[in-house]
């Protein structure tokens, strides 16, 4: 099979950083030239800049058993000493850390001596509750500031988190308790959603429950936060509160430092079969990156801006840009409990506004869910503070890039469209604002330090004007270290098939425009094979959003007898569109509109028009569900889902 993927859709508009934002920016391409001249000198130079050692590293990188990295590895540090004391010790400490805002409109201001008191007393109560170096603690919280304050406590004790997302069920919480070994949970009653309680603590108890197998064995304690007042069950001698245990315990904690090899998080990939894959990141050259790229791709000014990135703790980008590197940064940043619809559908606008934040990291997911209630939300409120606006998640299609860059950055705020992953740990691929030419719908290039490139199935460079796969072509810091406790399917899943070269494969298909700028083509599960052409689901989706009737599609291949595989679209219409149009019809136009944009062969076999998508929480389109849907099968587990029952809803229509 020809892993050379076809590219039909042509985007020529630039967007170079205006005068006044290039001038005031802090990124300088001198860094490329660095980097290029001697990367393992660069990512050092970064580290010694960026983070406090107590003890500094003599070695940069250890590459001796690949895939295995070892970075900075003689040295020592505290993860949480680098994201709190350090700042309140330099004078820092008054500093807002975090506006928090709760869905039901209550609001807290965290300063950093603030945060790195409260870090301090959780970590004596972690410590004596037996937590030490190497434990793992499980964490299952809504947004609130207590779940920040709970990884970092972790951190400073040189144990490692595993966060685990709020929407996820009993099961699926109890399988990464296991897998991890969890000494203690931190959870909460429940969190505010959608204008109501969800509990937290019942799917705990549950989870620890016997659920077929005996009770969960090696969880000690659970430590409570009060937020949602909903009735819980109690064991006592197991369950503590936070705000009876936090308070009362010592402020004084002194931050000991640990090998920059010493594990900090593992954290479980959401949608894959079988046993969760715990993927596991390590402090030192986490750190770096995190705080490296946090500081560059978002220009970052931290005695003046406000940054708000809207991911949940319990997905890499919550641990990345919302705990590790704002903090390690000294940043002000915005969290927010709820969803960006609740209590009304301006509710993000409003945050912007309230806080003045001045850099916004968000999905494309939800860009687009904004653009189908249309501009008039967003133009209500003041969003002129906004200079910087990022995308993460997915590929973002270019009509989805204008709509941002024109309805909430004014048609002036740079978009950074960053690539990365769970597995990379930070951001790999993104414009550096202050610099690049931005193209709607392209990542484009490696950030500084971070060699990609993208190869045939053989491992051959493609070259610019071709697609295929993307891969990592030299180790990088914030790589992942293994998968917990299974180092075998580490190597299979993510070097097997490039052994021979040493790449690290993504699953991601990419392609190279005739710049040499990088383009996501989704992964590579993704690509349909039609009447013997390869054909990108994103680059189709692109075309059907790119219809003014379009709010967002999901587009999958499902089998054909005639052409292999058939193109098959879910399609969500705008609501100004559909107060003025029927639906009928609408699903030939479309069909008709992606033969002009692409040409007959991407033409889909059927659109479907639907109210909503199969989300998770974090945003991604489970399309593997809408594939059984295409191809009348039954549907597949939709635990991991944000709305379980949008699936029955979405079959009903397409019957």
């Amino acid at each position: 099979m020809s892993s050379q993927i076809d590219h039909l859709l042509d985007e020529s508009r630039q967007f170079p950083p205006s005068p006044e934002f290039a001038a005031q920016s802090i990124d300088d391409p001198a860094l490329y030239e660095r980097a290029s001249a001697d990367r393992e000198g660069f990512w050092a130079e970064q580290s010694r800049e960026l983070l406090h050692w107590h003890k500094p590293f003599t070695r940069t990188l250890d590459w001796s058993n690949p895939p295995f990295a070892k970075w900075f590895d003689d040295g020592e540090l505290n993860v949480a000493y680098n994201c709190l004391d350090r700042h309140v010790e330099e004078g820092r400490g008054d500093r807002v850390a975090i506006h928090w805002e709760g869905e039901p409109g209550d609001s807290r201001r965290i300063t950093y001596a603030e945060l790195t008191d409260e870090v301090k007393r959780v970590a004596n109560v972690l410590s004596g509750l037996g937590v030490g170096h190497g434990d793992r603690v499980a964490i299952y919280l809504p947004m609130i500031p207590e779940a920040i304050a709970s990884m970092l406590a972790v951190a400073r004790l040189g144990a490692i988190h595993s966060v685990v997302f709020g929407g996820f069920s009993a099961d699926s919480l109890r399988s990464r308790i296991d897998d991890a070994g969890a000494k203690v949970v931190i959870t909460a009653d429940g969190g505010y959603r959608k204008g109501k309680v969800s509990a937290l603590k019942p799917a705990v108890d549950q989870a620890l429950a016997d659920r077929g197998e005996g009770e969960q064995k090696t969880v000690e304690h659970v430590l409570v936060v009060k937020r949602g007042d909903n009735e819980i069950a109690w064991t006592e001698g197991r369950d503590i509160w936070w705000h009876e245990a936090v308070p009362a315990a010592s402020v004084e904690h002194v931050a000991q430092a640990f090998p920059a090899e010493n594990p900090l998080f593992i954290l479980y990939t959401s949608g894959t079969t079988g046993k969760p894959k715990g993927i596991l990141h390590t402090s030192g050259g986490y750190l770096t990156q995190a705080a490296y790229t946090h500081k560059y791709v978002f220009d970052l000014h931290p005695e003046t801006d406000v940054f708000w990135c809207t991911a949940d703790i319990g997905w890499v980008t919550g641990h990345s840009y919302v705990t590790y590197g704002p903090l390690a940064n000294g940043a002000t940043q915005v969290l927010y409990e709820g969803t960006p619809d609740t209590p009304h559908p301006g509710r993000w606008w409003e945050l912007i506004q309230k806080y003045g934040v001045t850099i916004l990291y968000t999905a494309p997911t939800a860009i687009r869910s904004f653009m189908k209630t249309g501009r008039q939300i967003p133009n209500q409120y003041d969003l002129s503070s906004l200079r910087l606006l990022g995308s993460v998640g997915e590929p973002i299609n270019p009509e989805a890039w204008m709509w941002y860059r024109e309805v909430i950055g004014a048609d002036a705020a740079p978009i950074v469209d960053t690539w990365w992953q769970t597995e990379t740990g930070a951001i790999m691929v993104s414009p550096l604002p202050g610099i690049t030419a931005t193209k709607p719908g392209s990542a484009q290039v490696p950030v500084p330090g971070v060699s990609i490139d993208v190869v045939d199935e053989g491992g051959a460079e493609v070259g610019n004007g071709n697609g295929g796969l993307l891969v990592i072509t030299e180790p990088w810091p914030s790589m992942l270290r293994g998968i917990w406790g299974d180092p075998e399917r580490f190597k299979e899943t993510y070097w097997e098939k490039f052994q021979d070269k040493g790449y690290y494969f993504a699953g991601d298909g990419a392609r190279l425009d005739e710049d040499g700028d990088l383009w996501l083509l989704g992964r590579v599960d993704d690509v349909m094979n039609v009447s013997g052409h390869r054909l990108s689901t994103a680059e189709i989706e692109s075309s059907l959003v790119a219809h003014e009737a379009t709010a967002e599609a999901a587009v999958v291949g499902a089998a054909d007898e005639t052409t292999g595989q058939a193109v098959v679209a879910f399609v969500i219409i705008k609501e100004s569109y559909l107060a003025e149009h029927s639906p009928e019809g609408l699903a030939t136009q479309l069909r008709g509109w992606v033969g002009e944009q692409i040409g007959p062969i991407a033409r889909p076999r059927d659109v479907y028009i639907v109210g909503e998508l199969p989300k998770t929480r974090s945003g991604k389109i489970m399309r593997r569900l809408l594939r059984d849907v295409a191809e009348g099968r039954e549907v597949g587990d939709t635990t991991t889902l944000a709305d379980t029952a949008v699936m029955s809803i979405i079959s009903a229509q397409v019957k």
